[in-house]
């Protein structure tokens, strides 16, 4: 079909983002900052404390972690050997529903039946002893009202998670009832963390200065160490829930997504950025360049396939295109259509560097930027076709000369590595 190029132009320039409006971005960033450290009721993100500093990069001894984010969830012994340097003494992953056999996870499952099904878990991983003490750090991606580094309360299940008993409970004394219901009082539950904050510690042990851990995946968010320069609280990893800043310069198309999302006037820099919405960002600009109803139901995935095309004619990304629309395309449409698909992408990786330069514009405060590292983990930073790159490319603008000071790592070993260490940093409290 011949589409409106015009119209084409006005649906790409939706999503461009100039650096005006970037270093914009970073500014009101960090003013939602500040307000959700005050406290202030009008801010944005959550700004959580979770309880640990940094870990010196000397813990050592062996400790159990349980990596709760999803359904799949592992249990590992590791040990820590100082000096950034750890081993997987054993590990054990399981899916919390099994269709016919069991389902942890539905409206049906109860607190005692999940927590017993972790518990048993562990005890594969440490293979049914009984006498050996053991600590356990909690990496626990759910949002939780948290006081300390032990106490986490489930404030509401998400991720399609229904178990009746577990919200408004402080998840590790339900760990622990389950751990004395099979006899393992040798392990003791002593730290829940956010998953987050685990990339963060497990590549601060590894690398020293590193200060921000960030996931870029199906979902978006974002921790950093904050030092407090006032001297107003304990140096601590604040979890900001940075998916749920809202000042942005949203589109009708991100506007028609959030109308159709689980929970309306939410997260909106999250469904702007991250893997479970990039698809659907794309259909909806799609439709309306092609004149129909609603959304075109392509997949990050899809949109990877879709940019990583680099054939002449287009062909890959135009099936891809053509099985959702059921039009035919030319090749040079296939090209344009791979343009947009580009430009979805891009704004996301723009984005998510604003942020990163919002935190290191208020870490660093009036003193020059020192040497550091950050943190990412995520199918969508690791392996969406050109986010890394204009990732890099925003952070740098941002930055200017400074930017060379500032390097950012892929870490995924954090889930369960940050959990070890979380139980590791509780022994020098």
């Amino acid at each position: 079909m011949n589409f409106d190029r015009e119209k084409f132009n006005a649906v790409k320039a939706a999503f461009t983002l100039d650096d005006d409006a970037l270093r914009t971005m970073v500014e009101d960033f960090r003013a939602d900052m500040r307000a959700g450290l005050a406290g202030e009721p009008h801010a944005m993100m959550r700004m959580l404390r979770s309880y640990l500093g940094l870990p010196s990069g000397k813990e050592n001894g062996t400790f159990l972690a349980l990596d709760f984010g999803g359904t799949n969830v592992r249990a590992l012994r590791i040990l820590l050997k100082g000096g950034g340097d750890y081993e997987v003494l054993s590990k054990v992953a399981k899916p919390l529903t099994m269709p016919g056999l069991y389902d942890h996870i539905s409206a049906d499952a109860t607190a005692e039946e999940m927590f017993d099904f972790l518990a048993e878990l562990i005890d594969e991983a440490i293979e049914g002893n009984r006498t050996t003490p053991y600590l356990l750090g909690h990496t626990f991606s759910f949002p939780s009202r948290q006081t300390d580094i032990y106490n986490a309360e489930l404030i509401i299940w998400t991720k399609e998670f229904a178990t009746r008993g577990v919200e408004g409970k402080v998840v590790n004394d339900l760990l622990k009832e389950a751990l004395a219901r099979r006899g393992m009082t040798n392990v003791t539950p002593v730290a829940v963390i956010n998953d987050t904050v685990a990339v963060l510690l497990a590549a601060a042990y590894k690398n020293e200065h590193t200060y921000i851990g960030s996931i870029y995946a199906t979902g978006q968010n974002t921790c950093y160490y904050e030092e407090f320069a006032d001297g107003s609280a304990p140096a601590t990893i604040i979890n900001m829930e940075s998916g749920g800043f809202c000042n942005l310069p949203c589109t009708k198309y991100d506007d028609a997504i959030d109308r159709e999302s689980e929970k309306p006037g939410a997260q909106r820099l999250e469904k702007m950025v991250s893997g479970r919405y990039l698809g659907a960002l794309y259909g909806a600009a799609l439709a309306d360049l092609l004149g129909a109803d609603g959304i075109y139901p392509f997949t990050s995935i899809e949109l990877s396939e879709i940019v990583a095309d680099a054939y002449l004619d287009r062909h890959s990304a135009g099936a891809a295109i053509e099985a959702k629309t059921g039009m035919t395309f030319s090749a040079a449409e296939r090209t344009l259509l791979q343009e947009l698909a580009t430009a979805v992408i891009v704004r996301s990786a723009r984005i998510v560097a604003a942020t990163y330069a919002g935190i290191i514009q208020h870490r660093r405060g009036e003193d020059e930027l020192e040497n550091q590292f950050i943190a990412v983990d995520g199918s969508v930073y690791e392996k969406v076709p050109l986010v890394a790159h204009h990732l890099r490319a925003a952070l740098d603008m941002l930055l200017m000369d400074e930017a060379v000071n500032v390097q950012i790592i892929l870490e995924n070993t954090g889930s369960a590595l940050g959990a070890a260490l979380a139980a590791a940093m509780t022994e020098t409290k």
